[in-house]
């Protein structure tokens, strides 16, 4: 087997980093329905393949040359995977499937060399007409997970089950009233200790900008088992986009959000909150209207022009560890156009065309009181078509010095990759990682995973071969 390991390529103009790329075998996907990098379990780099009608296992050593490959036998009753759980010693994999007309969710459990070391029933849903469409969502840790689906009209059902030990923790169903699932339901958290936090927003539109709220519902260890529900106000402004974390820390749930005062078509600021569920009027709320410079600087026009941020999206929020955050936002859109085709028998045909937009990022610091410690803009433009935009965006990798904001320049074959290097003061560069040309890689940043504090693994998609991409990344002194 030939494997490119290339020491690329970059030495900075400062002279202070360089990176060691290494580069696997390309993998045939014409079979797979999709595919998990798990990560570096006890050295084993490891890749989950789910082909439709059978489930492998493929493991690579440091230089990522594949040393085995196994066969994962789930149950024969046409299983579906819901979730596959990688942690520091083992791999999880979640599914569902029916017998006798009975829906059911199992889990197994495997260890560094793919066997099988334990296999529990999680839930027997009974003889639904359907099966559940669950979404899974995993705590911190990673040792719980939070099942759940939405049954209309306005019933959550929730199960908590903790990976680590493999027991059910609890379940629990929620009814809520006068819910408007695709415009109220806005995200549902698990703690480390398996507490749930459910947020529904309410009144998020200019007519009733007034009664503005979020509707949070906590339920778990925390609060004895009992349902603590409780509302936050807004205070008229309008939510153009949130996203909410639990700090398991402190045990309080924060968000960072943008919201707008006239209408919803652009953002004029951000806002933060950081309330205790076990004494909600322990809370902090505050906005802050965005600066003339920011905008202009994030738009790239003129000071005296700051009519708000159109087109911006919260990709993520990262605690500190004081209780405040880094709240980082992007500049994205889709458009979709009209190709016409030629002349057919049946008329003039014509096909529709995405355009995908992800340019310019965002970060602002967050002290605990609600106060801005700082902003950063970090530039980039990335555009491409009718790919679900699964090349552009980024990967951030986490250190306990910096963040790392790694992207590709350009969405094409042949293309550079950079990163922002971001301290804890908000001071950061910019530094060219490696180069695509000639190497046959196209990489998805947003499916990577990180692997130790200097190391991640991208994969590599391109003409329907995989190939795995491990990047270390390393100071010079």
């Amino acid at each position: 087997m030939k494997y490119l390991i290339s020491l690329l390529f970059l030495l900075y103009q400062t002279s202070l980093f360089t990176q060691i790329v290494t580069v696997s075998e390309p993998m045939t996907l014409r079979n797979d329905a999709s595919y998990d990098l798990l990560g570096n379990i006890k050295g084993n780099i490891l890749l989950f393949r789910d082909q439709l009608t059978e489930f492998k296992v493929q493991c690579f050593n440091e230089d990522l040359k594949q040393i085995w490959e196994k066969e994962i036998e789930l149950d024969k009753k046409r299983p579906q995977i819901t979730g596959i759980l990688p942690s520091k010693n083992d791999f999880s994999v979640l599914y569902q499937y029916k017998i006798k007309g009975n829906s059911m969710l199992k889990c197994h459990k495997y260890d560094a060399g793919a066997n099988l070391v334990d296999s529990v029933l999680v839930k027997n849903y009974g003889d639904l007409f359907y099966t559940p469409n669950l979404e899974i969502i995993r705590s911190d840790d990673r040792s719980k997970i939070l099942a759940h689906y939405f049954e209309r009209p306005n019933e959550f059902h929730v199960l908590v089950f903790d990976v680590e030990k493999m027991e059910f923790l609890w379940e629990k169903d929620f009814l809520l009233d006068d819910l408007n699932y695709d415009e109220d339901f806005q995200q549902i958290l698990v703690g480390n200790d398996g507490t749930m936090q459910l947020i529904i927003e309410k009144n998020n539109r200019k007519i009733k900008q007034e009664e503005h709220i979020f509707e949070i519902f906590s339920y778990g260890i925390e609060t004895d088992f009992s349902t603590v529900r409780y509302t936050v106000e807004m205070k008229d402004h309008l939510t153009y986009d949130v996203y909410f974390a639990y700090d398991n820390l402190n045990k309080h749930l924060v968000a960072g959000g943008l919201y707008s005062l006239e209408h919803r078509g652009r953002a004029e600021g951000s806002y933060y909150l950081n309330v205790d569920p076990k004494d909600p009027s322990n809370l902090t709320l505050t906005f802050h209207p965005f600066g003339n410079e920011f905008v202009a600087t994030l738009l790239e026009k003129s000071k005296n022009k700051n009519k708000g941020i159109p087109e911006v999206s919260v990709q993520e929020v990262v605690l500190r560890r004081d209780g405040g955050i880094l709240l980082i936002g992007e500049l994205n859109k889709i458009s979709e156009r009209t190709n016409a085709g030629p002349s057919s028998y049946y008329g003039r045909g014509s096909t529709n065309i995405r355009d995908y937009y992800y340019d310019d990022l965002f970060v602002i610091s967050i002290h605990p009181n609600g106060n801005i410690h700082w902003t950063n803009v970090m530039h980039k433009k990335q555009f491409s078509q009718d790919d679900g935009a699964i090349y552009s965006s980024y990967f951030l990798a986490k250190t306990s010095s910096a963040l790392r904001v790694i992207f590709n320049d350009e969405i094409k074959y042949e293309n550079t990759v950079s990163e922002y290097v971001i301290k804890g003061n908000g001071e950061h560069d910019r530094n060219s990682v490696m180069s695509t040309e000639n190497q046959q890689l196209r990489l998805r940043f947003r499916d990577s995973i990180q692997t130790g504090s200097d190391e991640i693994i991208i994969p590599s998609e391109r003409r329907n071969r995989l190939k795995l991409v491990k990047v270390i990344f390393n100071r010079r002194t």
